[in-house]
């Protein structure tokens, strides 16, 4: 169980550092194609995945505190799932282009991630 999280842990580190940065950097392109959201929201959002990925993988292997990492999971699944609920509001069309597909498999993981380093 503790490869898959390590495995789950690490790639949820990868998507939400690539998914921060874009939310960051081309906050247009998105404000542009999602108007539900401020520009500022979005960059706020994007700092949280970045930090959140962030502590996903560094906390547990240096400081030796696993509690943070559960607490990251936690949040970020948490502002995943919620995102989610935003696209789903928008469009439920499951094709890659629609954000909806990547949102709720991040949050859901994030929620295992979360659940099995709790304990």
């Amino acid at each position: 169980m503790n490869i898959l999280l390590w495995i789950l842990q690490i790639v949820l580190a990868f998507f939400f550092l690539s998914g921060g940065a874009y939310k960051i950097f081309k906050v247009e392109n998105l404000a542009g194609h999602f108007r539900g959201l401020p520009p500022n929201v979005w960059r706020a959002i994007g700092v949280i995945e970045i930090v959140g990925g962030v502590l996903l993988v560094v906390p547990a292997r240096v400081s030796g505190v696993p509690m943070l990492t559960a607490f990251a999971a936690a949040v970020l699944a948490v502002e995943s799932l919620a995102l989610a609920a935003a696209y789903a509001r928008k469009s439920v069309k499951l094709v890659a282009a629609n954000p909806l597909v990547w949102c709720a498999p991040m949050g859901l993981f994030a929620a295992v991630v979360a659940f099995g380093r709790w304990a």
